[in-house]
């Protein structure tokens, strides 16, 4: 008996290939990059050739040791990638060992444990990020203020942030200042959005100064959905679930809440909505489930900005929503191609 071998239909775009995509989301960090680096000093570029450096090495020892071709899947660009997006999320001061220990625990314990890329049912970058921020709080949340906010001379120079880093400057806290969602957390229950900055000794430059970072961010996200390399639905559903759930607390009590144009663009919130929530093996593939898991990720990350301990939330929010992903695309697979939609309800006899 002859079987009919029938597949479903596919569709195939040339050159978009594992090592393409990745570059062209590294790509895509550029405009966030050089907003960083502008209003904060050359701390991130520095940062960035430390975690690259420290992602190769650790992915060719661990592919060495895994006997696998080593220029083959470093040619995937997918460690590199982890890199970049720790050096965006460090602060542009922080130690160089910390770096190093972020992006090697990213590529060591959080993917090629896993059996490497595809298999990780964790964001890598964000791994090693909440690793650090859980044991090194500190360090993790010392940003240096914007240009424009701190006296003439007091913004590291190229050299500053260089000895800031490998730990020869002693004074680097005359230059770092509390970011914005700092502020609000420790706000203490007595100033609205607007009077964050002033309480915690910040100006209103420092807060747009992270708008314009995560204005870039969305820049780049948007050159990303157009390229077809990710869907509008995962930074769509984080970003309007961030924006209606402080709208809502900002109507109930404006005084203690922060309006929703200040969650949209403080912290990691467009790097985070475009460039890791979206990570295609730790999250959900269908396009409902994606729309839950978004929607999930912005409701945590408001509840830790607002209740938690840390000021940001988007490392801890991502990482829970990874755990839930595998049950969201449980419950909201698609419909098969040339099948009708399957019966809701017990049937007993074939009658309800």
């Amino acid at each position: 008996m002859a079987l009919l071998r029938i597949t479903s239909p596919h569709t195939h775009r040339a050159g978009q290939r594992t090592s393409w995509v990745m570059q062209m989301v590294i790509l895509a960090t550029v405009p966030g990059l050089l907003v960083q680096t502008w209003l904060f000093g050359y701390g991130t570029l520095i940062n960035l050739v430390i975690a690259g450096i420290t992602a190769l090495l650790s992915e060719a020892l661990i592919l060495k040791l895994r006997n696998r071709p080593i220029g083959f899947f470093l040619k995937d660009y997918s460690a590199l990638l982890t890199a970049v997006l720790l050096a965006l999320a460090l602060p542009p001061t922080v130690p160089w060992w910390l770096t190093v220990t972020a992006v090697a625990f990213s590529v060591i314990f959080a993917k090629q444990v896993y059996g490497g890329l595809g298999n990780n049912p964790f964001n890598p970058a964000m791994v090693g990020y909440a690793i650090c921020l859980v044991s090194f709080p500190v360090l993790m949340t010392q940003w240096i203020g914007a240009s424009d906010l701190i006296q003439a001379g007091a913004t590291p120079s190229f050299a500053d942030s260089l000895a800031a880093i490998f730990g020869t400057l002693p004074s680097v806290d005359s230059y770092t200042m509390a970011t914005p969602l700092d502020a609000f957390k420790h706000k203490e229950g007595m100033m609205s959005s607007e009077a964050f900055a002033s309480i915690a000794g910040l100006q209103d430059a420092n807060l747009s100064s992270w708008m314009f970072v995560n204005l870039a961010y969305l820049v780049g996200g948007l050159a990303l959905i157009a390229l077809r390399i990710i869907t509008w639905h995962t930074p769509v559903a984080m970003l309007a679930s961030l924006a209606l759930i402080s709208g809502l607390f900002y109507i109930i009590d404006p005084s203690n809440a922060a309006s929703p144009v200040f969650h949209l663009t403080s912290g990691a919130a467009m790097l985070g909505a475009f460039f890791i929530a979206t990570d295609p093996v730790s999250s959900c593939t269908s396009n409902r489930g994606k729309l839950v898991y978004g929607a999930g990720i912005g409701i945590l990350v408001y509840v830790i900005r607002t209740w938690g301990g840390y000021p940001d939330g988007v490392a801890f929010g991502v990482l829970l929503m990874n755990f839930a992903a595998p049950l969201i695309d449980y419950y909201t697979q698609p419909r098969a191609y040339g099948h009708k939609k399957a019966k809701k309800g017990l049937t007993i006899g074939g009658e309800k």
